[in-house]
């Protein structure tokens, strides 16, 4: 099911989600100070090209540097980004069958604005992250 799920979510929305997290990324990468955010930005890119079978979990080792972090990727592209997981969540839900994914568009809002000190991991090892 996830890889069906996966399938029609990349020709709705994921391709389109991912080219902005890839030019969010390149943008962002064009500095020296920007490369941490460029770099999560090419995380989470990949993450919403393939949704389903993955999670967004905490890293507990992620201290203040993190939350520094948050807080510029938040000024810098955090908003842009959420505002096209919006929109795309929206027309989604207009039909019957793009309700999960349009469900799945406002899951990763959270991830979109503060994507620092999280890690992408599978379902069905959520616990697996790095400490």
């Amino acid at each position: 099911m996830k890889t069906i799920l996966n399938i029609i979510w990349l020709v709705l929305s994921g391709f389109w989600l991912f080219l902005g997290y890839l030019l969010a990324g390149v943008l962002l990468c064009i500095t020296i100070i920007g490369i941490p955010f460029g770099i999560a930005a090419f995380r989470i890119g990949v993450y919403a090209l393939w949704p389903f079978g993955y999670m967004a979990v905490e890293r507990r080792d992620a201290g203040a540097p993190s939350c520094i972090g948050n807080v510029l990727w938040l000024v810098l592209a955090g908003w842009w980004l959420a505002l096209g997981h919006i929109a795309t969540g929206i027309a989604l839900c207009v039909t019957i069958i793009g309700i999960p994914l349009g469900i799945a568009n406002f899951k990763l809002i959270p991830v979109s604005l503060l994507p620092m000190g999280r890690e992408i991991v599978r379902t069905d090892q959520p616990f697996s992250a790095r400490l």
